[in-house]
């Protein structure tokens, strides 16, 4: 009897994470970045502040745009904005990200492309806790202007129709 219960249980809670990336949702999000937790060759003491839209078009996949604003020690301010995917794997939260983002900055412009690693951890049916980690490669000098880094946000995802909510 407790092997049956249990196989029910793992059962339901497979079903209802199954159901937190399924098509037709969109997503809203916003992240704090670096806290210094990020490293390129020259910039020292800097946060970064990232928002992000999506939909979700097909179960486990999320088309995405973002733009981003970046305040570093030696430089005034750093935009970029981008369009991108996120897959969920398994649907257990774990997602990997490709974008690509134009970045402006005082003294360059630059096309990146850029790659996530992140867990959505749900604290309730439609709000995360999602960290990541990221690499952007800059085609510029690599050296200096590419950054691996960690994000730390908060999403929504929203049923398209207030019933299915």
């Amino acid at each position: 009897m407790k092997k049956i219960t249990l196989i029910i249980a793992a059962m339901m809670v497979s079903l209802a994470s199954f159901a937190q990336f399924e098509a037709d949702k969109f997503y809203i999000g916003a992240s704090l970045s670096n806290f210094d937790l990020s490293y390129n060759g020259l910039t020292k003491g800097h946060i970064g502040l990232q928002t992000k839209g999506g939909y979700i078009v097909a179960d486990n996949l999320m088309a995405l745009c973002q733009l981003s604003y970046q305040k570093t020690e030696n430089v005034p301010y750093e935009l970029s904005v981008g369009v991108g995917g996120r897959y969920y794997i398994e649907q257990n939260g774990l997602y990997f990200g490709a974008s690509a983002l134009f970045k402006h900055r005082d003294s360059y412009d630059d096309l990146l492309p850029s790659v996530q690693l992140g867990y959505a951890f749900f604290i309730s049916r439609t709000v995360t806790i999602e960290p990541e980690i990221y690499y952007e490669q800059s085609f510029k000098n690599h050296k200096d202007y590419s950054q691996v880094g960690l994000r730390v946000g908060v999403g929504v995802y929203l049923f398209r129709d207030a019933k299915q909510n």
